[in-house]
């Protein structure tokens, strides 16, 4: 069954203690909900560089980072199906990139 790599694109800082514990709590379920297919739960990332041929740019490009997962399903679409389920997805605040791991 081939890996696949979650990236993260958006989302938000919670403001509050209250809102952290009520935004892990959904993070929680839907790792939970996932169960044996989470690999790695990874992590948010902090600001992304771009390098280029033409330089370094530190602003994170159009389009940056905001964390990873890396998840076990049996087609891409099935992995979608999960990403699907994710906080910052549901709560319209980011999006997922979803790609297959490439074993070489």
């Amino acid at each position: 069954m081939p890996d696949f790599i979650f990236a993260y694109h958006g989302g938000t800082i919670p403001e509050t203690e209250e809102e952290g514990q009520k935004a892990m709590a959904a993070w929680g379920k839907w790792f939970e909900g996932m169960g044996a297919a989470v690999v790695n739960g990874g992590n948010p990332v902090g600001q992304s560089m771009t390098v280029s041929a033409s330089g370094v740019a530190g602003d994170g490009g159009a389009n940056p980072i905001s964390g990873y997962t890396i998840v076990r399903a049996d087609t891409p679409e099935a992995a979608c199906e999960m990403a699907k389920g994710c906080p910052i997805v549901a709560n319209g605040s980011g999006s997922i990139e979803v790609a297959p791991i490439v074993e070489m």
